[in-house]
């Protein structure tokens, strides 16, 4: 009998969205023949909710809450936290809790799981809220207790503990809210530059995941003042400032504003006066600030108490996981260093793949080395941290090493520095969740002082885990085929990634790591374990490959603790990367999971690979993918079908040098300006821009033109391009008519998924999803939108209309057109179809196709498994699914 493990993830603080994305991560990478998930979240207002299964695998907790028919009509501009209810009517309340799940009272929550796992961020999460009530329902729970819960949260309370404690700390000062509001700021100031010499350092003293830090650079008094106030969640508004924005300006404004991420969040108070809904502030902004001179002070309802200011470490960026053995001893794995411009290791920078470096161990001498890892060991156990932690901090030039914000709960994204490490010593995450399980529940054992409350529960999980290792012998072994050499290739790792730990999470399969790499000439393959899996992004395997070796500290740790990885992975050590060839697989690997994007993957090369030693693989085949990675000849194949494309054009890098006037008027007689413009053969909005003048035109063709990685800074500004966007150099690029909304009552932007699966007569049967609603924040959907786990939204279903009779109506039409041009593509296995729907007043409607991805992003936060979960497919079921297609249509074949 499994035993059931209650994630508490969600919450009421700004972090809700790294805490819903982590508990989804140990959701999917618990054991299953060791544990049974049981997903508790924890919403706006301090619910516990059983939430139902699909809402798990939304892209964002706004994808799902609050319920679409809980929103306000007329509020298109923004997108709306729970907040913004103002759900004073406790019916509301629970109407709203029941379309999510089942209300559990704290007091029943020990009915439901024998262990909770601690996924909750910031206030009442980390601070001993939590933990102090499991400890009263006698629920063990993971991580640290009470105590050094509440030190891990308060940077100031932790900062003067640790100088008491002898560790080096730069020079602070606290700043209260108090203090700041009603007394001298320019004194406040004064005192701050007096003490601490720039570069400082402000930020949030209870606050994580980089919100409302700001580094200043030089003695500037509003400059100054606008870090404080973001760091305390304030907004001092201006006449002359807020009198020269145009509307989308405003809207920009307000959105960032009321955004938890990124601005003070919602509710907003000015005065006595409480506001919930961006659309009313805006509303009160707007007539507040229309005269000469006036101002207007916003503060956030949940704002912070006090501001923690710093001088500036010049030095290497760490951060350290520290666990704890099964004796109660701290063992520091090894050091990460975080690479990065010279921009802040902010919350886009962190869970986006691509935009830092991490480097495992840092690349020091061993003795700085040990000395960090022994530092984080010590502190650790002088907070009395237990289980494990995540401690940051400094090291200088002359040696010093600096701590600050020690985490008692770190953050649990897939590449995240908690499994980074862990994989450093050989465990996978399933493998090092089962860890901190095992040994959370030895601690409390051991808190409880010997009153035999859990005994008999760790006698049970020691009976499983041991068990497990027995039960890895006969399952299909899938060689999962991730990276590439593309500008796609840091979200292959991430899809690569994912597929990886649903697999070995499973009882059914076993999933080997393939990296590849190379050029369209030559591909490169790896077998690779799963340290370098874990590594951040493509880049950093394919270097960690090239240049592998143990690093001695590392080996020294794996040594350690050695009956640990055996207990946990049932060998001694970790696997090194093998050189391989497409033939190779075969040897290893019953099918294979291809989880590359864009070239190669999409464009049937290594489908031709496969097929030529016959191994079955998932999705299309190289015929139909040879015709889906070029978008020019997609659209030009579904409009010769009838069905609607936008208009396009290609422009060559030879026509475009050759006589770039000439391209330029046939794109404005063709086209019209504004248009998109785009790589033919890349997809996850890689270089994809709304053009807006022929000056635009000229900037993106400089640069998808040019002839080595560095962008021009010229053009890129032009562009808006962020620091570290993927650009890829192309010989040709697509121009594609702008679509907008016509006549029609309603336009949407969509992006549908399917599963194509083999029928009783071997045809092929289709399985169209309900499409989802992809809202941009932007002029195009983004990276970030797409595949980053809190960012955009994805309504799913799509909203094509409040009338039941005509959404059903519409949306069996724009199912019957996704179905119609995967045919004519000859899609096979599952796809992902891009579009845009027009509806008009009679309920007709019209679907415009943009792009058809054959390999989809497998990301977490992809909406292909938001639309997969209405049919009753989890994100296991419906991989498993693609698989079990791929075998069947290889058995056919064969008997062909």
């Amino acid at each position: 009998m499994t035993i059931r493990i209650g994630i508490i993830f969600g919450g009421t603080s700004k972090e809700r969205e790294i805490s819903f994305a982590g508990g989804r991560t140990v959701y999917d990478n618990l054991n299953k023949t060791i544990f049974e998930a049981v997903p508790i979240f924890v919403d706006s207002f301090g619910n516990f909710i059983l939430l139902k299964w699909e809402f798990i695998y939304k892209g964002s907790i706004r994808d799902f809450y609050p319920p679409i028919g809980f929103i306000p009509p007329r509020n298109e501009d923004f997108q709306l936290y729970a907040e913004s209810l103002d759900l004073v009517d406790e019916k509301a309340q629970v109407e709203i809790v029941s379309s999510l799940g089942t209300h559990i009272p704290a007091s029943e929550l020990r009915n439901h799981f024998d262990i909770a796992f601690l996924c909750l961020h910031g206030a009442n999460g980390e601070d001993g809220r939590i933990q102090g009530l499991f400890e009263y329902l006698q629920i063990p729970y993971s991580g640290s207790g009470i105590l050094p819960s509440a030190i891990g949260m308060n940077k100031v309370v932790q900062k003067q503990q640790m100088i008491r404690s002898g560790f080096k700390s730069p020079e602070y000062h606290v700043v209260e809210r108090s203090s700041w509001l009603q007394g001298d700021k320019q004194e406040i100031f004064r005192l701050a530059v007096e003490k601490l010499s720039f570069p400082m350092v402000v930020k949030s003293a209870h606050q994580g995941s980089s919100i409302g830090i700001s580094i200043l650079q030089q003695s500037d008094f509003s400059l100054f003042s606008e870090a404080i106030d973001r760091s305390l969640f304030i907004e001092v508004l201006h006449h002359k400032d807020w009198s020269t924005k145009n509307r989308e300006e405003k809207v920009e404004f307000v959105r960032v504003l009321c955004d938890i991420r990124e601005g003070i969040g919602i509710p907003v108070r000015s005065g006595k006066k409480v506001f919930h809904l961006p659309s009313t502030l805006m509303a009160f902004i707007e007539q507040e600030l229309s005269s000469k001179g006036s101002s207007l002070l916003l503060e956030s309802l949940d704002g912070e108490s006090e501001v923690l200011i710093e001088g500036f470490i010049a030095g290497r960026e760490f951060s350290c996981i520290v666990i704890e053995d099964e004796i109660g001893q701290a063992i520091a794995l090894p050091p990460t260093e975080i690479r990065k411009g010279k921009e802040l290791f902010d919350y886009r920078s962190k869970y986006l793949p691509g935009l830092s470096r991490k480097i495992t161990p840092i690349d020091l001498p061993e003795e700085q080395i040990n000395k960090i890892r022994k530092d984080c060991e010590r502190l650790f156990k002088e907070l009395g941290f237990n289980v494990y932690a995540r401690i940051d901090g400094f090291i200088n030039p002359a040696g010093e090493v600096f701590l600050n914000d020690p985490n008692t709960t770190s953050g649990m994204m897939p590449s995240s520095f908690f499994f980074h490490q862990a994989a450093e010593i050989g465990l996978n995450p399933s493998q090092f969740l089962t860890f901190i399980i095992r040994t959370s529940l030895a601690v409390r054992i051991r808190e409880s002082m010997g009153s035999g409350k859990f005994d008999n529960l760790l006698v049970r999980l020691e009976e499983l885990i041991n068990l497990d290792h027995t039960a890895t012998g006969s399952r299909i072994h899938i060689a999962v085929l991730f990276g590439g050499y593309s500008s796609e290739r840091h979200i292959s790792v991430e899809s690569g990634r994912n597929i990886y730990e649903k697999l070995s999470s499973s009882d059914k399969y076993d999933a080997i790591p393939v990296f590849l790499t190379g050029s369209e000439s030559e591909h490169i393959l790896y077998k690779v374990p799963v340290n370098i899996l874990l590594k951040d992004n493509a880049d950093d395997i394919r270097e960690k490959i090239e240049n592998y070796s143990v690093h001695p500290l590392v080996q020294s740790i794996i040594d350690r603790c050695e009956f640990m990885i055996k207990k946990y992975t049932g060998s001694h050590h970790p696997a090194k990367p093998e050189r391989i060839t497409y033939k190779d697989l075969k040897k290893f690997a019953d099918g294979v999971f291809i989880a590359l994007h864009g070239r190669p993957g999409e464009d049937g090369s290594v489908q031709q690979k496969l097929e030529e030693i016959g191994l079955p693989y998932n999705g299309s085949d190289q015929a139909s993918s040879e015709i889906t990675i070029d978008k020019y000849r997609t659209n030009e194949l579904l409009k010769n079908y009838g069905l609607l494309v936008a208009e396009h054009m290609l422009v060559s890098e030879n026509s475009w040098k050759e006589n770039k006037n000439a391209v330029c008027n046939e794109i404005v007689s063709r086209i019209g300006i504004p248009f998109i413009a785009k790589p033919v053969d890349d997809g996850c909005s890689s270089a994809v821009k709304k053009i807006k003048s022929l000056e635009e035109l000229e900037a993106f063709a400089e640069l998808i033109f040019r002839k080595s990685d560095e962008l021009d800074t010229t053009a890129a500004g032009i562009l808006h391009v962020k620091a570290k966007e993927e650009f890829p150099l192309k010989k040709v690029f697509l121009v594609e008519e702008l679509i907008s909304q016509n006549n029609a009552t309603r336009f949407l932007e969509i992006t549908g998924g399917m599963l194509v699966c083999q029928g009783k007569t071997g045809q092929n049967d289709y399985e169209v999803f309900e499409a989802s609603e992809a809202l941009s924040e932007g002029e195009v959907l983004s990276l970030e939108e797409k595949f980053l786990a809190g960012q955009g939204q994805n309504i799913t279903p799509a909203r094509y209309s409040l009338n039941k009779k005509e959404q059903a109506k519409i949306s069996e039409h724009v199912k019957e057109e996704l179905e119609r041009a995967a045919k004519i593509l000859g899609i096979s296995g599952y796809c992902r179809i891009d579009a845009f729907v027009r509806i008009y007043k009679d309920a007709r409607s019209e679907v415009i196709f943009i792009e058809v991805n054959s390999l989809p992003g497998m990301t977490p936060a992809t909406c292909i498994f938001h639309q997969a979960a209405i049919n009753g497919y989890r994100p296991y079921d419906f991989i498993d699914q693609i698989l079990d297609y791929g075998f069947k249509k290889r058995i056919s074949l064969n008997l062909a």
